[in-house]
């Protein structure tokens, strides 16, 4: 039996969004763990090599899925909207139109992305010690990444119609599945790196069937038989997707050119920074499980017409976003180096990633206060606007920032870098939610 779905537009908006944000985090947490199990095998089986290799390639993966992980968030704001609107037809046609898109795109870019591999590490300046095993873990995952894009689209329609319980099932499966396979791809069978991402997209490939086979089954989903969609639906995904998948390729690509400075730091710092990022993960599940929240909760109301509603949902998110940031930050803060432990056991690598994270952790916060602003922007359809915001934060604040740092007091210029362009991003939220004219977007002109 499908789960119940959610109504935003009624009832007590605190209690909702602890209710609905709370199956969110756990599937949060299982996405990271399960990040967090693959870096463990790597680093402790493969050495601190690998665990560099497996951290350069996670952020080239993520670059180039960008575009479809953004359209992605257009999907949530489209269907919410649908959804608060009371919108049976249009919800339909707006999944149909939304599954032909991404099915078209997800395997386009994952033969572009098994081609280019190698040319893209060399782009970013990967070191020539672990470049032959980037290569190797990444081209293994382009195979796979229609099954990576699968079970999360899944998901995410799942959570803009209200269900946000389901999912942990999907990812439950994946990281299970994974825990098991990885040690023994790696190891038992002597597959090295190449066995860690075999592992990963054989995890991925059983969760997306089991997540078609469910949605099917129990009418969770109302899927149709796919056909080319009706140009009001198309243009509205276009209109909408483009910029969205556009602002993470801005967001990526800034990780990816912060990696650069990174590189040039050496192996040592390269793999402390990746573990690190595995950490900072953790400090970023609230951040990430309350900005999706509000885009749903938002595009509901947006879509029912009640604003005085989102504005509450506005305050309640930066409420709980700064109070439990800070608490998880405090917990980072102590047990960095221990935690940095379980994936790498280079001293130089453990030094770096503790300065970088005792640095870094307090400003999540302001980092927390960008993402519930650009949720709420987000649900009216506001993506043009949030790619703005996001190429200022990335390209015109943190990535040079991170450089100017680095280059003045060396590698904990990185963190440095980091924090301050946290800061100055939420600002700039900040002013663009109080005087920016986002309440006044339509997704669906004739509508």
């Amino acid at each position: 039996m499908a789960a119940k779905l959610m109504d935003f537009t009624e009832g007590n908006i605190m209690r909702q969004m602890a209710v609905y944000s709370f199956p969110i985090f756990l599937t949060n947490v299982l996405q990271t763990s399960y990040q967090f199990i693959d870096s463990l095998w790597v680093g402790n089986l493969l050495g601190s090599d690998a665990l560099a290799s497996v951290s350069v390639s996670a952020s080239v993966v993520f670059t180039m899925l960008s575009f479809i992980i953004g359209m992605n968030g257009a999907t949530l704001t489209i269907l919410a909207q649908r959804k608060g609107a009371g919108d049976e037809e249009g919800l339909k046609e707006s999944l149909n139109a939304f599954v032909v898109v991404f099915a078209i795109l997800s395997a386009g870019i994952g033969v572009l992305g098994y081609i280019f591999s190698p040319h893209i590490l060399n782009l970013i300046g990967t070191p020539k010690a672990i470049h032959s095993l980037a290569t190797q873990y990444l081209q293994v995952n382009f195979i796979g990444i229609v099954f990576l894009f699968g079970y999360n689209f899944i998901g995410t329609v799942l959570r803009a119609l209200g269900d946000s319980r389901t999912p942990i099932r999907f990812v439950f499966m994946a990281v299970l599945l994974n825990t098991v396979l990885a040690p023994l791809f790696i190891s038992y069978f002597g597959w090295g790196i190449v066995g860690a991402a075999i592992a990963t997209i054989i995890s991925q490939g059983f969760s997306f069937v089991y997540a078609l086979i469910y949605t099917r089954r129990t009418g969770a989903i109302p899927f149709v038989r796919p056909h080319i969609p009706s140009r009001q639906y198309a243009l509205a995904i276009f209109r909408l997707g483009v910029p969205a998948g556009l602002q993470m390729m801005v967001i990526s690509g800034g990780m990816i050119a912060i990696m650069s400075v990174v590189n040039a730091f050496g192996a040592d710092v390269v793999a402390g920074f990746g573990a690190s990022q595995r950490m900072d993960s953790l400090i970023m599940l609230p951040i990430v499980t309350l900005g999706s929240a509000v885009n749903s909760m938002a595009g509901q109301n947006i879509g029912a017409g009640k604003w005085e509603r989102v504005g509450e949902i506005t305050r309640s998110g930066i409420i709980l976003i700064i109070s439990v940031s800070l608490v998880i930050a405090l917990a980072v803060y102590f047990t960095a180096p221990m935690l940095l432990n379980l994936f790498v056991d280079n001293p130089k690598s453990i030094s770096f990633g503790t300065l970088y994270l005792s640095t870094v952790c307090f400003f999540y916060p302001f980092l927390g206060i960008n993402f519930i602003l650009n949720g709420i922007i987000r649900g009216a359809g506001g993506m043009m606007q949030i790619l703005l915001l996001n190429f200022i934060s990335f390209w015109v604040l943190r990535y040079p920032l991170t450089a100017f740092f680095s280059k003045f007091v060396g590698e904990q210029g990185i963190a440095y870098g980091m924090g301050t362009s946290f800061i100055i991003s939420a600002l700039f939220a900040v002013a663009y939610y109080r005087w920016g004219q986002w309440r006044r977007i339509r997704i669906l002109q004739n509508r």
